[in-house]
């Protein structure tokens, strides 16, 4: 039996090297990269992967016998299923689409749109990222359903207690983050979903920020959807997928008509394609899928588990340094947490902080990100957000550390 690579049995060094926006400096300073929960940065071989694809394959698919035709339909296909065993699930239940936010917005105007009525409820937890809050807005307008919120403890983390309270049987549908973009919190959602489907509730599930950092199961969480997006798990932009029970996608209509979507057009009606063709309409990001596929198979290729593991170190890290820098307040202490450190410092925006780090060559995200609910549960205007990845290394994190202690005089 093959050994599961622990963080310290791997050289990160190397892998860190594979990855040549790393390498570049900032203001004459060394770039240290701690935004990865907003992208992921890219290694070579899925720069590679889009290159090649351009420079020798560059086709449509699906519309041509020639042999470029063939090679980029194979391509394109062929990373479908490599997404498919990273998740665990079917290659013909897996959509491919632009991201998390497409996918999310599919299930709400092909599944919900047609299904809800007033008196129907939907379910979301405060922590939510607007993508997983704004297309349920939206729904609830056009159906008269109303949307429920499930809140948090102090640490971050969801009370289960009162979100199984709300799954009364008005509800229809329950939207929750595996993990939280803000507070890091990984939410159990395995058991969240067993809930759910003891009251006949759907539930989609927003694993974009789970996907690049741990080994998933998708099939063994139970949930009717999973939206994922292609970026943060260092493969190219534009590209995601909407995993969806067999069932839901036969009985949804499509969401944009066009071609590659159906089997016979007349004036008369048209016939649409299987899923997951069916929702695929147009001519797709190719080259993006093919770097997709090419990221899934790097991952793969360090391990996931390794690299939980490797982030896990670099968040305890993180976490201790920051803590003991006074003014500094964490918000999340979830349980169990992916590498995501959010604060706020006293008398500081978190806008100047983030411009003052970058003069160090700190990149971290400042603002609201995407998640306004939950900055005013925690009565606070804005954070800055480190987060971190496994080509990140501890000697980062120290410099990180020193870099907010001076901009923190700075600011008085």
């Amino acid at each position: 039996m093959t050994a599961i690579p622990t963080a310290a049995a791997i050289d990160w060094a190397r892998v860190r090297a594979d990855f040549p926006l790393l390498q570049r400096t900032v203001h004459g300073k060394p770039l240290i990269y701690l935004d990865s929960a907003n992208t992921a940065q890219k290694p070579a071989a899925v720069i590679d992967a889009v290159d090649d694809f351009y420079r020798l394959h560059n086709a449509n698919v699906s519309r041509a016998v020639h042999t470029l035709g063939a090679e980029a339909t194979e391509s394109y296909e062929g990373a479908r299923r490599k997404l498919a065993t990273f998740l665990n699930v079917r290659a013909d239940e897996l959509v491919l689409c632009s991201g998390t936010t497409f996918a999310i917005n599919l299930v709400a105007y092909s599944w919900a749109l047609p299904r809800l009525k007033p008196g129907d409820a939907i379910v979301l937890t405060r922590m939510e990222h607007h993508a997983n809050i704004v297309p349920w807005q939206i729904i609830a307008e056009r159906t008269g359903a109303v949307i429920r919120v499930a809140e948090l403890d102090d640490r971050g983390d969801i009370d289960l207690d009162a979100l199984y309270a709300l799954l009364t049987p008005e509800v229809k549908l329950l939207g929750v983050a595996h993990v939280s973009n803000v507070l890091g919190t990984v939410n159990p959602v395995r058991d969240i979903c067993r809930e759910a489907r003891r009251r006949g509730i759907v539930t989609v599930i927003d694993g974009s920020q789970a996907a690049p950092h741990r080994a998933l199961d998708v099939a063994a969480i139970g949930c009717d959807f999973y939206a994922i997006t292609g970026h943060k798990m260092v493969g190219p932009t534009g590209t995601g997928a909407l995993w969806a029970r067999r069932e839901h996608l036969q009985s949804m209509p499509p969401f944009l008509g066009g071609g590659e979507m159906i089997r016979e057009v007349s004036f008369a009606g048209t016939v649409y394609n299987d899923p997951p063709h069916r929702f695929e309409a147009g001519t797709p990001n190719i080259a993006g899928f093919v770097g997709l596929g090419a990221a899934v198979d790097y991952l793969s290729s360090v391990g996931m588990a390794a690299i939980e593991a490797r982030e896990k170190e670099l968040l305890a890290h993180a976490t201790e340094a920051l803590s003991s820098i006074d003014g500094v307040r964490i918000l999340g202490r979830a349980r169990e947490k992916a590498a995501v450190v959010s604060f706020v410092v006293d008398g500081a925006h978190a806008h100047d902080l983030a411009t003052l780090l970058d003069l160090e060559g700190v990149a971290v995200r400042s603002g609201q990100h995407c998640a306004h609910p939950l900055m005013r549960a925690f009565g606070v205007a804005a954070t800055c957000r480190a987060s971190f990845a496994f080509y990140n290394t501890h000697a980062e994190i120290d410099t990180f550390a020193a870099a907010l202690v001076k901009v923190r005089r700075l600011l008085g």
